[in-house]
């Protein structure tokens, strides 16, 4: 079979221009090659060797093909930042403690300064069951998608959905110290469901859909729940998911630029969260 060393050509076509890359192999591949996968094209070699993935029903839920370890290195950091939180603190049913007061998530300070808080207050949380049900969600939907995306691809939506929950933090409640991994949590779950969209899966039929609105039910019914937190990470996960997933069949559009873009989405997400707060709370600046 003849193999192209350009990136630029179809690897089975040389004479062609290849607009995407196989999501499976990272081969170049033309749009006569192009097979729909759940998330993206694959080439027709891969897609050959096993039917494309259909992240419906209980394989959702269910895991993917490759080790998650992107999923586990997260879910890691969150534990581990907690086990600190409580052993500094001596209080291993609220947020308090020296950890607690460096790094929550909370508008005047971030406008004073301290900008990593608005990465830092997400590994953060303010108990057992609030860790336990954010990682256990972390692990289900990261099992699907880190092999889906690729594990950069991920990480970066990851991030977005967790700096677009900061935003919406800032936006909505500033004044309140504000832990925890919901926001980036919700973001997944939003980037499933535009995913499946666009893979013409439903997203009722796999269950993501009920537990989107179950979620959203919960943070608008129960108190001291953060609606910015969790509104704003699902909002910047699923824009993220949907530029990703678009920009497949474009022309030009490399895994190296989707990362670039997903990066600089991050970027935006994080300075406009910055000024957020500095508008809420001007005399701290």
């Amino acid at each position: 079979m003849p193999q192209s060393t350009s990136k630029d050509t179809c690897y089975r076509h040389p004479d062609r221009v290849a607009g995407v890359s196989c999501q499976r192999c990272d081969r170049p591949i033309c749009p006569s090659c192009m097979v729909q996968a759940s998330v993206g094209f694959h080439c027709p070699d891969c897609a050959g060797q096993r039917r494309s993935k259909v992240v419906t029903g209980r394989a959702a839920f269910g895991g993917g093909s490759r080790d998650p370890i992107a999923t586990k290195v997260i879910i890691g950091l969150n534990v581990a930042v907690y086990v600190w939180m409580v052993v500094r603190s001596g209080e291993p049913t609220r947020a308090s403690g020296p950890v607690f007061e460096w790094g929550a998530t909370f508008g005047p300070f971030i406008a004073a300064g301290d900008w990593y808080r608005l990465v830092s207050g997400a590994f953060l949380h303010s108990g057992v069951m609030h860790l336990g049900m954010n990682m256990f969600l972390l692990w289900l939907l990261g099992q699907v998608m880190e092999p889906a995306l690729g594990r950069i691809n991920f990480v970066l939506v990851y991030v977005v959905s967790m700096l677009g929950g900061s935003l919406g933090v800032m936006l909505l409640d500033p004044g309140s110290p504000t832990v925890g991994a919901s926001g980036a949590v919700f973001g997944l779950m939003g980037a499933l469901v535009v995913l499946q969209l666009r893979a013409g899966q439903s997203p009722w039929r796999s269950g993501i859909g009920t537990l989107v609105v179950l979620n959203l039910v919960i943070t608008f019914a129960l108190p001291g729940v953060s609606v910015g937190g969790h509104v704003g990470g699902l909002l910047a996960g699923a824009l993220a998911a949907f530029g990703f997933s678009a920009s497949q069949g474009l022309k030009g559009v490399t895994p190296a630029v989707r990362i670039g873009a997903l990066a600089a989405m991050a970027v935006l997400l994080a300075v406009a969260g910055v000024v957020a707060a500095q508008q809420a709370f001007p005399l701290a600046l």
